[in-house]
């Protein structure tokens, strides 16, 4: 029975070093797309009036159901495209991008968690904060990314120096400081991810 779970584990290892060199194909570029006008319209809501943007608790109450709507879709979406793209490494690749950004979003969460229990005046720093989170989760992905990637993980960073640079004179939340970097970002990245996409095939038809 050693010998057979050598085996076994063996193949388990085959399969992850392949699915580490593999393109991640399992991100839709239209679910993407369609969290970034999620965003804008969360923003648009919130400036109009029609959703909390007063204050920061409420602020924040929206943003994270926004991101956790968009998590969802995003996350169904891969689970279905990487069946459908990666056959039997779908689960490795699909486990390998979720262990991937994970931590990202864990110390998101933390860290709005902690300002919010112990420094809530400081709230303002969250937006930038995210976003600058995202645009490292982006850098470090390229290894299963297309590489242009690069291009929306910069805008996140920038976007988010932007924010915290400006947010810092007011010390207050605005709408369209998650709205506007991160609908431009996520429509940004779809579009390398569509493009990448049909590179892909092409190569795969010929």
């Amino acid at each position: 029975m050693s010998d057979l779970h050598k085996a076994l584990a063996d193949i388990g290892n085959i399969r992850v070093q392949l699915a580490a060199g593999t393109m991640f194909r399992g991100f839709g570029p239209a679910v993407i797309a369609a969290s970034g006008g999620l965003a804008i319209m969360a923003a648009t809501a919130q400036w109009a009036g029609l959703l909390p943007a007063g204050d920061a608790n409420g602020f924040l109450v929206v943003w994270i159901f926004v991101a956790l709507i968009a998590a969802f879709f995003i996350g169904v979406e891969m689970r279905a495209r990487s069946r459908r793209r990666h056959a039997g490494l779908a689960d490795a690749m699909l486990m390998g991008a979720v262990e991937h950004f994970l931590p990202f979003g864990a110390a998101g969460a933390v860290i709005a968690a902690i300002l919010m229990r112990n420094a809530p005046d400081l709230a303002w720093l969250l937006p930038g904060l995210w976003q600058m989170l995202v645009g490292l989760g982006l850098f470090a992905s390229v290894r299963f990314l297309p590489r242009t990637v690069i291009l929306a993980a910069a805008w996140y960073l920038l976007a988010g120096t932007a924010v915290l640079a400006f947010a810092s004179a007011s010390r207050s939340l605005g709408p369209w400081d998650m709205g506007l970097p991160f609908g431009i970002g996520q429509l940004l990245l779809a579009a390398i991810l569509h493009i990448a996409e049909g590179e892909a095939d092409g190569q795969e038809d010929n």
